[in-house]
């Protein structure tokens, strides 16, 4: 548990990265038939923040995160993903479904929290937008360089990414798994969700990884399909940002999935940034945003 003035810190932190109003995309495309199956686009705002030229802009996708529960949706990430714009890139904010709404999946038996995720539903539905990505971005921006398109995500939004990249090299049954890599100039995962059993120990997000897949009963069963660490070497750019104050995520699950790699002969990078926590990473007010900026950068360009 973290002590008085962690909380208080971490409280401060969350505070500040929700204090920005919610800002409204330019084009919303849909790539399903459920209220949560839509993706937001971003135009490129290059200003004195932009690294690059806007014309033609890289493609980045933002996973967001809140443990994969229904209350947390992408609209508490849009201004990092205006932020982002605004340094030159073309964003696409994704939604999917989540656990906590009614008939959701994924309950754990944890008390009055409620559920995280929907099995099969999120991951079906980060499998479909990321396949559906390529033609809705250029549809929506036409500006857009799909062939440079980096993949984010924050928290629980950061397993998806992790996940989403490593679709080749699910089990062979795994119904969302492809034939080859995605095309990607790589990933960059903000405090990740990155490996379920460390996470577990940590009791990360009320157990949040046992819920994702449907309960105790059913979680080593569907381990396998869905946990990041398992799925190496992916064989995509990987970076991992880290704050070493983070109490929601700890560094020791994203250090966990780095030494992993290593041992599966894959190099990862892993930031690990002092006295920051979890948000942020997410929060245009913070240095820790910059950070994550020059990092998607440097595989987009």
């Amino acid at each position: 548990m973290p002590d008085d003035a962690a909380a208080a810190r971490a409280a401060a932190e969350e505070e500040s990265a929700f204090s920005h109003p919610p800002v409204d995309p330019d084009v919303t495309a849909a790539y399903g038939d459920h209220p949560d199956q839509v993706i937001d686009f971003y135009a490129p705002r290059p200003g004195r923040e932009a690294t690059a030229p806007a014309t033609p802009a890289p493609l980045v996708v933002v996973l967001h995160g809140g443990a994969w529960r229904a209350r947390y949706d992408r609209r508490h990430v849009t201004p990092f993903a205006a932020y982002l714009a605004r340094r030159g890139f073309v964003v696409a904010n994704v939604e999917y479904r989540r656990g906590g709404e009614e008939g959701g999946g994924g309950a754990g038996g944890e008390g009055s929290v409620p559920p995280a995720g929907r099995w099969p539903d999120t991951f079906d539905d980060v499998a479909a937008a990321l396949d559906a990505l390529p033609s809705l971005a250029r549809e929506a921006v036409p500006q857009v360089d799909t062939g440079r398109t980096v993949l984010t995500g924050h928290s629980a939004g950061g397993h998806l990414a992790l996940w989403a990249a490593a679709r080749h090299v699910l089990p062979a049954d795994a119904p969302w798994r492809t034939e080859g890599p995605a095309p990607l100039r790589g990933v960059v995962a903000l405090a990740p969700i990155a490996d379920f059993e460390v996470a577990e120990k940590l009791e990360v997000c009320d157990h949040a990884t046992r819920q994702l897949l449907g309960g105790q009963s059913a979680f080593a069963e569907r381990v396998r399909y869905a946990d990041p660490v398992l799925l190496l070497p992916t064989g995509i750019a990987t970076t991992l940002v880290q704050g070493r104050s983070d109490v929601v995520v700890p560094h020791q699950v994203a250090e966990s999935y780095a030494e992993a790699a290593a041992k599966a002969g894959e190099v990862v990078g892993l930031t690990l940034l002092e006295d920051v926590g979890h948000f942020p990473l997410i929060d245009p007010a913070a240095d820790a945003c910059a950070v994550v900026a020059e990092e998607i950068a440097q595989l987009a360009w």
